[in-house]
């Protein structure tokens, strides 16, 4: 008895609305994990790639797609060759597997770098700054190692008096095209060449001063320009200041990731700043004056008679600039909290309880409410003992 197939939309592992590029996505995940290239003599592995192949051979193809959809697999029963009976002739999967080659053998079908112009690589570092320094910018130096083309041979990485030759393994290329057999047949690629690296030229007679390389490490200092208003992870990119260019390309860029320093009493959120700030028992009931720490400075608020613990107030435009426009800035809310004394000497316990007698008794409300509670519970039990005589 022949072996059930299973779902295509299953094999795949997408919904059975999938567009095209999921159901592409899919296929090419499982086609690099199960390829016989990649899993030599695993049975298993090369059966689960030709059940994917055959999956997506249907599901890619609008015509047969709709067939399966209709009819299942008894669509494609009788068909003659391929995975599992199915007819793989006329599928095109030249620009699956140039991708999945490529990821193999180090280059797609035209991912070789070739010896054009191309940009240097990145160098990053990180610098450390306090809270204000990210609030209103400033100027930090950095120190880094970066390649500068050597004074002897001038970047040609060749001894004085001799030059670089062609590379007899690309022709001056830089690209070498190499084949590769595949479940599906003849696969072509190309791949950077390995001798000369994608430049064309080989060094036979090598400076002395760079090791053939044209460049010679050195330690540079920089200024770095911080804008107000950057926010902790954010980096500032430096161009042109990184790694040289590769066959006469740019330099690349140095970025520069901003660390700062936690603040004791204030914390960021966008470009707001949050703190919270204590106030008197006696200047939340009757009003006053207090004094708020800020970005810019000490300033006075005035606290409206009555003001109860966790209020909330803004300080519009004592925020943070924003990174566009340092003249346009956020906002900082400022949470009072009422303080309560620890140490009262007796004159001032005194005076307080005369304050709490005169605006409601507060210190004997629960003495009160628990002889109330007690009276209750007696005139209850008198009520009962009358009502069993």
């Amino acid at each position: 008895m022949a072996e059930q197939k299973r779902d295509y939309y299953e094999v795949l592992g997408v919904e059975k609305n999938a567009d095209d590029a999921a159901i592409k996505k899919a296929y090419r995940v499982l086609a690099k994990k199960y390829h016989p290239d990649m899993n030599p003599g695993d049975a298993e592995a090369e059966k689960k790639f030709k059940e994917a192949s055959e999956a997506y051979a249907v599901l890619s193809d609008p015509e047969k797609r709709r067939q399966y959809d209709q009819f299942g697999h008894a669509a494609f029963e009788g068909g003659a060759g391929g995975a599992g009976g199915f007819d793989f002739s006329g599928m095109d999967f030249s620009d699956i597997f140039g991708d999945i080659f490529g990821d193999f053998f180090g280059g797609g079908r035209s991912r070789g770098r070739g010896n054009g112009p191309q940009k240097g690589a990145n160098l990053r570092t990180s610098i450390r700054i306090s809270f204000e320094e990210a609030v209103f910018g400033c100027e930090k130096e950095i120190e880094l190692n970066v390649k500068e083309e050597c004074k002897t041979c001038h970047g040609t990485g060749a001894k004085p008096g001799t030059s670089a030759v062609t590379c007899s393994k690309c022709g001056g290329k830089g690209q070498v095209v190499f084949t590769q057999q595949s479940f599906f047949g003849t696969v072509r690629n190309v791949q950077t060449c390995p001798d000369c690296n994608g430049t064309g030229k080989v060094i036979k007679d090598k400076c002395a001063d760079c090791h053939g390389t044209g460049y010679v490490p050195m330690r540079k200092k920089y200024a770095v320009d911080i804008p107000a208003g950057i926010d902790n992870g954010q980096c500032k990119r430096m161009t042109g200041l990184g790694e040289p260019g590769i066959n006469g390309g740019p330099r690349g860029d140095v970025l520069v990731e901003v660390i700062v320093a936690r603040h004791p009493i204030f914390q960021r959120q966008d470009y707001d700043i949050y703190s919270t700030v204590p106030m008197s028992f006696a200047v939340a009931a009757l009003g006053g004056d207090i004094i708020i720490d800020t970005v810019d400075g000490k300033v006075v608020y005035e606290v409206k008679p009555g003001t109860a613990t966790d209020t909330r107030i803004r300080l519009k435009g004592k925020g943070v600039p924003t990174l566009r426009n340092k003249d346009i800035r956020g906002d900082h809310y400022v949470t009072l909290v009422v303080q309560v004394p620890d140490k009262l000497s007796h004159e001032a316990k005194e005076l307080l309880k005369q304050f709490d007698e005169q605006s409601g008794d507060t210190l004997n409300e629960a003495a009160r409410v628990s002889a109330a509670s007690k009276d209750e519970a007696k005139d209850s039990k008198d009520k009962k003992k009358k009502f069993w005589k």
